[in-house]
C-alpha cells in the first residue's frame, strides 16, 4: 500500500478509536458524562491534528460541542468526518475533474 492509502486507513482506525472513546460515557451513567468534559476538548484537538485547515478546526468545533452535550456522544464525528474526507470530497473531485 502506498503511505497515502496507509495515512487513509491509519486515520480510519484512529477514528473509529476516538469515537468508541467517546461513547464510554454511556457506559458509566453520570459519571461518565462528568467525562465528557474532560475529553471533549481532547478530542476537539484530536481532530485538528487529523485534518488540518479550516475542515479540520470545523470538524474540532463540531466534535467538541457533540462531546460536551450530554446525549450526543452516539454521533461518530471522526468517522463522519474520515468519511467526508475520503469518500465523499474524493468522489466530488472525480465528478469536477470528468466535467473539466
Amino acid at each position: 500500500m502506498s503511505k497515502t492509502k496507509d495515512s487513509k486507513y491509519k486515520n480510519l482506525f484512529l477514528g473509529l478509536l476516538f469515537d468508541a472513546i467517546g461513547m464510554l460515557s454511556f457506559a458509566i451513567p453520570i459519571v461518565g458524562e462528568f467525562s465528557d468534559m474532560i475529553w471533549a476538548p481532547i478530542a476537539a484537538w484530536l481532530m485538528t491534528r487529523m485534518y488540518k485547515g479550516r475542515v479540520g478546526q470545523a470538524a474540532g468545533a463540531v466534535t467538541f460541542v457533540e462531546e460536551i452535550i450530554p446525549g450526543l456522544d452516539v454521533i461518530p464525528t471522526f468517522t463522519i468526518m474520515w468519511l467526508y474526507t475520503h469518500v465523499f470530497k474524493s468522489s466530488r473531485k472525480e465528478k469536477i475533474i470528468d466535467i473539466d
